[in-house]
């Protein structure tokens, strides 16, 4: 007989919480977890299978443990006069942060994030040993910069989380609440823009906050816009003062030298890779426009998926989309589901699925392709 978890001697903080996951099921039509459903170009995925080869032939040896390399790319890909040594990475944008709170958290700290958003802020956080404190939104789910400040001062984090956009409501975050935000704490700001590409293209990222800022973060990753989620490649700009902080906890060698080689690559074809955003962009549009017209309540997205409201049996309309080969995902937000932009094909299949359904109850029955 196997033991169960409660018979091991489990950190006392630990017990009774739930494993992140999101449904993994082999469906036509997955749009559930937010990943760019494009496939890498060829000429890219060419030059990305080249640079893991020359990488092997030295694979006895451990890799560079700060990846000159690949942070040279990643502050060429940002821009705004960022230095190398303003840039940290690891194995995805969670391993980041998880860095950020084993230096700025730990036990007898707070973390602080606005709900709803990403629920592996709480999660990190806890295993890290520090306490969490959600924060709220308005109803549409925007946060205003007054409001934000108060809050702040009232819990008086550690670290603060800002995701900007926001996931899983695609939320725009305006420039002066992070600005505000920074001002009511002595903590760590971490502004996460996992989702910055998507947003449009003359919205000045928190980058441009960071001079004279020492204890902003922001925070990246290569999974969404490059489509390279399963490479788990994720990282950050800030103070050098705050990477070398970064340093005292990571692993050593944390980044092997083929998750660098394969991510050097990608940097190098940015252009073609981010090629595909204006694409998931449309769809995204058309997705909310559909869903609109279908009687449901799209919310604003910056992000590469579709929160909307208006679903009156949640569970219900997410079986009859799963039924239908479609994997969408519930966030646990009332009448809500969310959905992410595939491709054109992938985004008619939704929405097609959808209004056999008739839960919106405005326009049930076939949803042609935009380019008809």
């Amino acid at each position: 007989m196997s033991a169960r978890l409660d018979d091991l001697p489990l950190r006392p903080d630990l017990r009774g919480l739930t494993p992140y996951g999101a449904p993994q099921a082999p469906l036509p039509v997955a749009l559930n977890v937010n990943e760019n459903t494009h496939p890498v170009p060829e000429e890219v995925a060419d030059d990305i299978l080249d640079s893991l080869a020359h990488a092997l032939r030295d694979v006895n040896r451990y890799p560079d443990r700060e990846f000159t390399a690949l942070r040279e790319g990643f502050a060429e890909y940002l821009g705004h006069g960022l230095l190398p040594e303003q840039i940290w990475a690891a194995n995805g944008s969670n391993e980041v942060l998880q860095h950020l709170l084993q230096a700025f958290g730990g036990p007898g700290r707070t973390a602080f994030g606005f709900g709803p958003t990403y629920s592996m802020y709480p999660l990190l956080t806890r295993a890290t040993g520090a306490s969490y404190v959600a924060g709220t939104r308005g109803v549409d789910y925007t946060i205003a910069a007054d409001d934000a400040a108060a809050q702040i001062e009232e819990a008086s984090p550690d670290v603060t989380f800002l995701c900007s956009p926001n996931n899983p409501t695609g939320t725009p975050l305006g420039l002066d609440v992070i600005e505000a935000v920074y001002d009511a704490t002595d903590g760590i700001v971490i502004v996460d823009e996992a989702y910055q590409e998507f947003a449009p293209r003359d919205v000045r990222s928190a980058l441009t906050l960071l001079p004279g800022r020492e204890r902003l973060v922001v925070s990246r990753t290569m999974s969404k816009a490059f489509a390279f989620a399963g490479a788990r490649v994720g990282y950050l700009a800030a103070d050098p003062a705050l990477i070398d902080a970064l340093r005292l906890v990571r692993l050593p060698y944390h980044l092997s030298a083929l998750t660098q080689a394969a991510a050097i690559a990608a940097l190098r074809h940015a252009p073609a890779m981010l090629a595909m955003v204006d694409d998931i962009v449309a769809q995204r549009d058309r997705i909310s426009a559909t869903l609109d017209a279908l009687g449901y309540e799209p919310f604003q997205s910056w992000t590469n998926f579709v929160l909307f409201a208006g679903v009156d049996d949640p569970a219900a309309t997410w079986q009859g989309l799963y039924d239908q080969g479609v994997l969408v995902r519930d966030v646990g937000l009332p009448r809500s589901l969310r959905v992410t932009a595939g491709t054109e094909e992938e985004s008619t299949a939704f929405l097609d699925a959808l209004a056999s359904l008739g839960d919106g109850g405005a326009h049930a029955g076939e949803v042609s392709s935009d380019r008809d």
